[in-house]
């Protein structure tokens, strides 16, 4: 989960958005990327992504453009195990 960091406004993030969804789309090819999304007021509350592991999530976050650019104040990571139906 990404938490905004204080004193980022939305233009702030319309700009970094591009860099962030190529990097993205990118890493997204090794298929370590089961789902990823904003809430829907990502610029108070930020967004969540469910990886296929947390070596995973780690290696995202280390080079996702949000966070180099400062534009996440925080970020979680949650282990978690979904029910198969």
């Amino acid at each position: 989960m990404y938490y905004t960091a204080d004193g980022v406004d939305r233009a702030q993030l319309v700009e970094v958005y591009p860099r962030h969804r190529a990097y993205l789309d990118e890493f997204a090819k090794g298929g370590q990327v089961q789902s990823i999304g904003a809430f829907l007021n990502p610029g108070d509350v930020g967004s969540m992504a469910v990886f296929r592991s947390r070596e995973a999530a780690e290696s995202f976050i280390e080079k996702d453009p949000f966070v180099v650019e400062g534009l996440v104040g925080r970020h979680e990571l949650r282990e978690w195990e979904p029910l198969e139906y």
